[in-house]
């Protein structure tokens, strides 16, 4: 198999298995998965994905591809070909956003994916999404998200131990900071907080993918739903 020339090499001590001695046909291996990319079908996993669960698709003015929820409240769009920003120093690749009414101009909160996220993150995000009755309300406190990593094998910030944690290799982290600039909430208020995510190969090395959201989507389940600091030992985009 040869690398795709998107893709990133990762360093030799990311290898948990060594090839065969005659392997015709290496293969890379990765762990944990959230440093093995997109595999360079992002657009075409997500998009099946939303196809199989009656979303709506039609091309835009912009070179873009909107996906629509059956009772269009919800929305996704792939944005590569647009190229309208970037996270991280990376180009924004899917929004996906929700509003409270249909005929609403404002959506209630957007989240940001970067080429690179791996297809399954997405996908389960958008499942999670489809499967809530209300997309804009019934979301928990930071806390439901900190306590799911940890549940996840994750840990806390040492330092900012109720809005950051990272995984036990160090190469990804979540953080709860200031809305980067053009990622908006319908909150027009200055200083929104939202959830930034990240990966990383090792400590200062260019980031694999990034994403983030306004708070709302990303605070976890309640029972009756189915650019700020730097983190301590990690940067955020």
């Amino acid at each position: 198999m040869v690398p795709h020339d998107l893709e990133v090499l990762l360093h030799s001590r990311r290898s948990d298995k060594p090839l065969p001695p005659d392997s015709q046909n290496p293969v890379y291996w990765v762990a944990p998965r959230h440093l093995a990319g997109d595999d360079g079908v992002l657009a075409e996993r997500v998009g099946d994905t939303l196809t199989a669960l009656d979303w709506r698709m039609w091309p835009t003015a912009r070179n873009t591809l909107l996906y629509v929820s059956p009772d269009g409240l919800r929305g996704a769009e792939w944005l590569l070909a647009s190229y309208p920003l970037e996270l991280g120093g990376l180009p924004v690749a899917r929004q996906v956003s929700t509003r409270s009414r249909v005929d609403a101009v404002m959506a209630e909160w957007n989240a940001y994916f970067t080429a690179g996220v791996p297809y399954e993150a997405v996908t389960d995000f958008l499942l999670a999404l489809d499967a809530r009755l209300a997309p804009d309300e019934g979301f928990g406190g930071p806390d439901v998200v900190l306590q799911e990593l940890g549940a996840g094998g994750w840990f806390r910030d040492a330092d900012r131990p109720r809005t950051a944690a990272f995984d036990p290799g160090f190469s990804a982290g979540v953080s709860l900071e200031l809305l980067p600039p053009l990622v908006q909430d319908s909150d027009p208020r200055p200083g929104q907080m939202g959830w930034q995510a990240w990966a990383e190969p090792g400590l200062g090395d260019p980031y694999l993918w990034c994403a983030s959201s306004s708070r709302r989507p990303w605070c976890g389940r309640t029972s009756e739903s189915p650019s700020g600091s730097r983190p301590a030992r990690s940067r955020h985009p």
